[in-house]
């Protein structure tokens, strides 16, 4: 079964968010897992994709937008749709609603901030998880 990682930050910039699903997809990588990051638009898509080229001095993150040429090849993949049948390791939700496909990953991280908005949907997810009986863990990072 799915297992469910809640990353609770404790800021409301959105740019911290987009931050940790970096750090998240550098660790998972690192630790030889095939990552989707999921996000709930094309345009998150492309600033997501930027991102993982800057989010941190020296870090190399290898990833590919969802439908680019090489996306089976590589690591991590970032897009707003269904992924294909080779990323099915990791799944970093950057969208608002539980994705439809979670099921087939392996782990699932939520990425939770302070903005009411995020928290509110955030709970909303939990519960979702919850009543299905996905096993749930909850991180609260540090600023």
């Amino acid at each position: 079964m799915t297992r469910v990682d809640f990353y609770v930050l404790p800021s409301d910039t959105p740019r911290n968010r987009a931050v940790l699903a970096c750090r998240l997809a550098e660790k998972a990588y690192s630790q030889g897992n095939k990552v989707y990051i999921h996000t709930g638009s094309e345009q998150l898509s492309q600033e997501l994709d930027e991102l993982l080229w800057t989010f941190r001095q020296g870090s190399f993150v290898p990833h590919a937008l969802l439908g680019d040429d090489d996306e089976s090849e590589t690591p991590v993949i970032v897009g707003h749709a269904e992924p294909g049948n080779h990323h099915h390791e990791v799944l970093i939700n950057f969208a608002q609603e539980v994705p439809a496909f979670f099921g087939r990953f392996e782990r699932v991280a939520e990425l939770v901030d302070q903005q009411p908005e995020y928290l509110k949907l955030a709970r909303e997810r939990y519960t979702f998880y919850r009543e299905r009986g996905y096993e749930l863990q909850s991180h609260k990072l540090k600023g």
